[in-house]
């Protein structure tokens, strides 16, 4: 073993030096390619001015700088990601969710089987609109996870720019909708810099959000770089359709102003992912399509992948992995309970398929889809495991210290996918979405957190209609692919940075040869220490040794991950494991691996949560600071640039004047109902809030009592007042209660107990708002009355925070909640 982990060493060594003195490798080489005729290589020059100055106007001719156009008959491009979404989920791959979006894309042109993603989700988005590997461009994690190696810094370079840069310079309009999740999280809040935002990435227009995720409801929704709240109390409202008119009406004004000029639009809808919001329609076109359950489930998805051509006749189903309980086993509630998760997420899903539909819809009506290259991609990695073995309400809650209760989910059932759940669901379905293969989303090292659907069409030049293309791909292949079909070459230098070379294959040699051998022959795989490398048909492949749904566990080193040897040009599910048959070859692609780690950043290999999920490694604006002054208006501050008021004592004082008539709303506030707190004036009288989930044991039954109210019976009286709030935090540990006290003028009004507080986060997607709530409610008693503004004069409002009140012994049990915390919620 010893003599082993040495030699794998000196290959890295090798492979460094190499790379220092920029010696050519074959993988290297299938990254670049011939200028295409009239490309574009080096920066645009100036025009010259091609008038005549003379003394005077009348000796004069003028002559306006020549706009750079795009090459002659440029298709629009048409980018389309899901999110969450696996290999076996969409009916066109075989799955039981119906997408007739993605079959049109297919029925006009072809379908690819063996195209990857990188496991998670901002990894491949990176990866996406840069043409490099996720390593290579800073996002070996998402950004939350930021460690600052040149791998894992979350920042893209200057050097690597984007599909949007490059199109953008070469005649393009460029917009991108809905999921962001490439800023790093230090510079998600108005203060920017904005250079990782969507318009410095290279996309003149950009409406959706920032993060990982958000409530489908009450979306944080930015324009451009400016917050917009959505029409509350319109109960038709959901943000996919939103996004949707908002990209429509973008085509038909780029269209109507500039007819002759191509347009570049990145379409993400964050559906698949958590929370599963759908509209209720929707959601009753599932009712018992699931209660079959997972297994048979995947045995039927299979049959369909069979019988499409998806997937090659000999394949065979993976096993089931033996933590995931078999259908059979559960009881009746669970069933009921599991099903009905699973019919909202289908829901989600086919929503988001139909309004993506309405954009094919409108590039017909404006006579453009024939010259329109749509690339539809189903899904930034596998499905999700995160939902843990029986699901949840709230997928931020899961820090509650008992698990949600079986009645208390019976008893949610019909408000699955309604504004009242963050909801996710079990294992189980996340397997069955990605049949056939092994494993889930995170896990790089197999085909269930890596393969993904995808399918384009070019009516103008892709002649193949309805044909399975079935040469390995990579999200990297997509920059190429794109640049050589609209005849433009990436350049050498951007902006006044020299580029990276792209790292993808352009995939136009697939379009009309179904036999063409493939060129993308080597890619390797990481996420989090789980690790692949695909080379000529064989994939070797480590063992998972912490599974995707775990909440705890230990971190392993990365030496003890097992490998595992799979010949896919035979096993297209790597169902037979040929490490013992084969010991050679593995070694081969092992050593590899690490030739491909050290090239494109991958080192240092690291296996845990711990030191991604801590804050504290990362740049933070508010380091330090204990005394915050805030005024009325300033909204969408990110939880990483707020206050952290968790696991200490903090004050709040509210400097307000109350008119003749009385005030109401909100003064300050943070997260919402699955998670935060806020001070607030309701029916006159102050009150604090506190939500450490979304159960409201005081109001609801079957629900732990996790909300808690401090207020008061006394009315303000019309004038000038200060509101004051403490808190004094009981200590001894993290996440623990204490005694709050509501003052008013120096006088006591009001005073309770605050039984346990949330230590980690208290959203995902929520953020910190003065004067007003931009999300969801923290109680239900203002729930119809959102954003509720306050109606009086909030001059400002002050918050102080105490000291950490951690041991060293204590702050360790903190950053392992924190990894915890952050490895479930992805």
């Amino acid at each position: 073993m010893r003599h082993r982990k040495c030699l794998l060493e000196t290959v890295a060594i090798v492979a460094l030096v190499s790379c220092c003195i920029g010696l050519s490798t074959k993988a290297h080489a299938q990254g670049t390619q011939a200028p295409a005729k009239g490309a574009t290589i080096l920066p645009v020059p100036e025009p010259p001015f091609e008038g005549v100055i003379g003394r005077k106007a009348s000796e004069s001719k003028s002559d306006f700088p020549r706009a750079v156009t795009a090459p002659n008959g440029a298709p629009n491009v048409l980018l389309i990601m899901t999110d969450d979404t696996g290999f076996g989920a969409a009916s066109t791959f075989g799955g039981p969710i119906p997408t007739p979006s993605l079959d049109r894309i297919y029925q006009q042109g072809l379908c690819y089987n063996q195209f990857h993603t990188t496991a998670l989700c901002s990894p491949t988005r990176s990866a996406l609109l840069t043409g490099r590997n996720h390593h290579s461009v800073g996002f070996g994690n998402i950004s939350e996870f930021a460690t600052g190696y040149p791998g894992y810094d979350s920042i893209i370079p200057k050097s690597a720019g984007t599909i949007g840069n490059i199109l953008e310079d070469n005649g393009y309009t460029t917009s991108w909708f809905g999921k962001h999740h490439l800023i790093p999280d230090w510079q998600q809040s108005t203060a920017g810099p904005f250079d990782q935002w969507a318009g410095g990435l290279g996309f003149e227009y950009f409406y959706g959000f920032l993060g990982g995720d958000t409530d489908n409801w009450h979306p944080a929704l930015f324009e451009n770089t400016t917050p917009v709240l959505p029409p509350f109390g319109d109960p038709n409202y959901i943000l996919i359709h939103d996004m949707t008119d908002h990209a429509i009406n973008w085509i038909r004004t780029q269209h109507s102003v500039a007819a002759d000029k191509p347009f570049l639009m990145y379409f993400a809808p964050g559906n698949g992912h958590a929370p599963h919001h759908a509209s209720k329609d929707w959601i009753a076109k599932f009712k018992g399509q699931f209660d079959q359950g997972w297994d048979k489930q995947r045995e039927a998805t299979l049959a369909n992948q069979k019988r499409l051509g998806i997937v090659p006749a000999d394949t065979v189903l993976t096993p089931r992995p033996v933590q995931i309980p078999a259908w059979d086993s559960l009881s009746d509630d669970q069933k009921k309970v599991y099903a009905r998760m699973m019919e909202v997420y289908a829901a989600a899903v086919a929503q988001s398929d139909y309004e993506i539909g309405r954009l094919f819809d409108s590039l017909v009506q404006a006579g453009q889809l024939d010259n329109t290259l749509v690339i539809y991609i189903e899904g930034d990695n596998g499905a999700s495991a995160e939902g843990t073995l029986q699901g949840t309400t709230n997928e931020v809650g899961l820090g509650a210290p008992e698990p949600e209760s079986l009645p208390f989910l019976v008893s949610m059932m019909d408000q699955l996918g309604s504004d009242r759940t963050y909801n996710h669901y079990p294992v189980g379905w996340a397997l069955a979405m990605d049949t056939p293969f092994q494993w889930t989303k995170q896990v790089a090292s197999h085909f269930g957190g890596t393969r993904n659907g995808m399918c384009l069409s070019w009516p103008n030049k892709i002649k193949a209609h309805h044909e399975i293309r079935s040469q390995f791909s990579h999200v990297i292949d997509i920059v190429p692919t794109i640049l050589e079909a609209v005849g433009v070459q990436a350049p050498l230098i951007l902006n006044g940075t020299t580029q990276k070379p792209l790292q993808g294959v352009s995939m136009v040699y697939t379009f009309d040869d179904a036999k063409a051998p493939t060129r993308h022959n080597t890619q390797y795989f990481e996420i989090a220490a789980n690790r692949g490398l695909y080379k000529d048909g064989w994939m070797a492949s480590t063992t998972p040794l912490r599974l995707p749904w775990q909440v705890t566990g230990v971190e392993p080193d990365p030496d003890d991950f097992p490998w595992e040897l799979y010949n896919v040009a035979q096993d297209f599910s790597q169902s037979r494991n040929l490490a013992t048959e084969n010991p050679k070859k593995l070694q081969e692609l092992e050593q590899l691996f690490l030739i491909e780690a050290v090239k494109y950043n991958v080192l240092p290999i690291d296996s845990s949560f711990a030191d991604r999920a801590n804050p504290a490694i990362r740049p933070n604006l508010n380091r330090g600071r204990t005394h915050f002054t805030y005024y009325p208006g300033m909204i969408r501050i990110p939880e990483a640039s707020a206050p952290d008021i968790k696991n200490k004592s903090f004050r709040i004082t509210a400097d307000v004047d109350v008119p003749q008539a009385g005030a109401d709303g909100v003064l300050m506030t943070q997260g919402g109902r699955f998670g935060g707190w806020g001070l607030l004036v309701l029916d006159r009288k102050p009150m604090f809030a506190y939500a450490f989930s979304n159960q409201d044991g005081d109001k609801y039954p079957y629900q732990k009592k996790y909300k808690f109210r401090i207020k008061t019976t006394e009315p303000l009286a019309p004038g000038k007042h200060a509101i004051v709030f403490d808190f004094a935090y009981d200590g001894g540990g993290i996440g623990k209660g204490g005694k709050g006290t509501l003052t008013v003028d120096g006088r006591k009004v009001g005073e309770g107990r605050i039984e346990l507080t949330q230590s980690l986060r208290f959203s995902l997607d929520e953020s910190f708002d003065v004067g007003q709530d931009t999300g969801s409610p923290v109680i239900d008693e203002y729930d119809d009355k959102m954003p509720f503004k306050f109606s009086g004069t909030l001059n400002k409002l002050d918050v102080d925070l105490g000291a950490d009140q951690l041991t060293p012994q204590k702050q360790g049990e903190l950053e392992r909640l924190k990894r915890d915390f952050a490895f479930r919620n992805q």
